[in-house]
């Protein structure tokens, strides 16, 4: 009898899952249509707030450096998600790899964790879709009061609508659309670039790293960073440790490719076309960020960009169309709100598009309830689990106010980076024979390189976000005992439940994505 905790789930017996009967998805993506996944993903409203209030706040004219310094951390966590999605073509992406490396308890901690992503992450990002409604089409909100305090978000509920409605008739249409979006919110971005070169003074560049500004210390609190309460350390803006900070920061401006591995197994060729469009999508984003730095900071001083306090105590945190402003480019605004709308809609969709494939591969797994994994038979997409998905996230995007938990997002993704990296270094010691579409340059140095990486930034969360990340987890430990370890497929096999899988069999069946 092997022990729950630790079981595997050979790459070989998932690869032959794929292809079980009602529980199959259909291959129709290629090395582009993951590339535009990537990049509607990541380029969200974030390029036209983040970048402006992180530099007046953290970094000045150095942004652009801490822009590239983020990217040079998600770029090493990007080469084993590369690595990992071509080896293990299969839904589920973190999940799946930590089933095949650390076991069956593990898998199940990172599937729990990767729900707590995508979830929250689409219902924060639709709540943020519908504030920008108003935006662009003149009305003061999608907001609007029921009774007894409660409020109903009729926009963000929109947007989920419409997506999981895509997400249903088809990967590949949801692709279709996804592009034709991203194109829209690509031009407003190229357009920011083209139009702000105009209004660029090269005396904003200096100091292109202004002095370090060491406020006062604050009273530590679970507000405070995790790693700030560790060394008792005071908050610095500027310096080269403001740019550090500003590193910490935008790197989340990033997060989002890793959604592209959870559709391995619709593509027609994951071996070759998913590190593509992983590193693809990463290669364009960070260009475009960049780009959008130096023109944000060439165009106004860092001291003009700073957060400041509104009449009623709120910060006030600029942002890209404030630039303009001051430059007297008004009508700009209407087109950044634009931009913003667009870039915002892919993020929905994409974010569900991962957590439903997620949920997919738990539920084929027996870890969660198993009829939830049936795939339509017309659509060839989960789309029982999608719909389910879709009512979640619009009560919750719909009812709450949960914009305070979006730091919950990145605490769990940068959990996952640690996990995917110590996996790529474990799967090459167990599997050597396996075949590798991509392989992670340098041995086991650049895996490493990641693991610390994403360590420090998850010490740069607050204390609160790792309470309730520990929380949400501590639940999944309940859920797992109570219900994951005794329906689990695997353990169901190894108990004689179910017909179980010849691990020696030959291993044909890892190459007939080629």
């Amino acid at each position: 009898m092997t022990n729950p905790l630790t079981r595997t789930k050979s790459v070989e017996q998932s690869m032959a899952d794929t292809d079980e009967p009602g529980h199959r998805l259909r291959k129709s993506l290629g090395a582009w249509d993951l590339t535009v996944f990537g990049v509607s993903v990541v380029i969200g409203a974030g390029i036209f707030t983040v970048t402006v209030s992180t530099a007046g706040d953290k970094a000045g004219p150095a942004i652009s450096l801490a822009f590239v310094m983020a990217a040079i951390a998600c770029a090493l966590a990007a080469l084993c998600y590369a690595e990992f999605a071509s080896t293990v073509p299969v839904a589920g992406s973190a999940y799946t790899f930590g089933y095949a490396t650390f076991g069956e308890f593990l898998a199940w901690i990172l599937g729990w964790d990767l729900i707590l992503e995508f979830a929250v992450g689409a219902a924060v990002v639709a709540k943020g879709w519908s504030s920008y409604l108003g935006n662009v089409f003149g009305f003061d909100g999608a907001v609007v009061s029921v009774g007894g305090g409660v409020t109903f978000d009729w926009g963000a509920v929109i947007i989920v609508t419409v997506v999981a409605t895509l997400l249903v008739l088809g990967t590949k249409i949801a692709a279709w659309f996804s592009a034709t979006i991203t194109a829209i919110k690509v031009a407003v971005v190229v357009m920011v670039i083209v139009v702000g070169f105009f209004y660029i003074k090269s005396a904003n560049y200096t100091p292109f790293v202004p002095a370090a500004d060491k406020g006062a210390s604050e009273a530590k609190s679970v507000d405070s960073s995790l790693f700030s309460l560790i060394t008792g350390g005071g908050d610095t803006s500027y310096g080269w440790y403001g740019v550090l900070a500003a590193a910490s920061i935008v790197f989340f401006a990033f997060i989002g490719f890793d959604v592209v591995a959870t559709t391995a197994e619709e593509t027609r060729f994951p071996r070759k076309d998913v590190p593509r469009g992983i590193l693809g999508s990463l290669a364009i984003v960070t260009v475009l960020y960049v780009l959008v730095t130096i023109v944000v900071t060439g165009m106004a001083s860092y001291t003009q960009l700073k957060t400041t306090t509104n009449p009623d105590g709120t910060p006030n945190h600029k942002n890209l169309a404030d630039v303009f402003q001051l430059n007297g480019v008004t009508w700009a605004e209407k087109v950044i709100a634009v931009g913003a709308l667009a870039g915002l809609t892919t993020v929905v969709m994409v974010l569900m598009l991962g957590q439903s494939r997620v949920l997919f591969a738990m539920c084929r797994d027996g870890l969660l309830p198993r009829p939830l994994a049936k795939t339509s038979d017309r659509f060839g997409t989960p789309a029982r689990l999608t719909i389910i998905i879709a009512v979640v996230v619009a009560v919750v995007a719909g009812f709450f106010p949960i914009n305070k938990l979006e730091e919950m997002v990145n605490v769990g993704t940068l959990f996952a980076f640690v996990v995917v990296a110590g996996g790529v270094i474990v799967l090459r010691k167990t599997r050597p024979d396996l075949p590798r579409g991509f392989k992670v340059p340098g041995g086991p140095v650049l895996p490493v390189l990641a693991i610390i990486a994403c360590v420090w930034l998850m010490l740069n969360l607050t204390a609160l976000t790792w309470i309730r990340f520990v929380i949400w987890m501590a639940l999944g430990v309940v859920v797992y005992f109570f219900y994951g370890m005794r329906h689990s497929v695997v353990g169901r096999r190894a108990r004689g439940e179910l017909p179980s899988w010849d691990d020696d069999k030959p291993a044909a069946s890892l190459n007939k994505t080629e």
